[in-house]
């Protein structure tokens, strides 16, 4: 049984790809699959979805805690 990361809620794009290279400092996607430059937010049918690529979104706290508030 295969288990299903983020419940398919991923939107394909090239630079999550498995097959995406991504040079420094640069706004362009380098594919090996299909040997060709692509746009980071476009997708192909050799897409292959790496989850080491992805970054995860962080997370805000609302509200005003001191130290006092972590204490046991």
């Amino acid at each position: 049984m295969a288990l299903k990361l983020f419940r398919g809620k991923i939107d394909p794009k090239c630079a999550l790809c498995e097959f995406a290279e991504i040079p420094d400092g640069s706004d362009v996607v380098l594919c090996r699959k299909m040997g060709a430059v692509m746009l980071p937010e476009s997708k192909c049918r050799k897409y292959k979805y790496d989850p080491l690529k992805r970054v995860p979104r962080t997370i805000v706290f609302k509200g005003n805690f001191s130290a006092e508030d972590f204490k046991l």
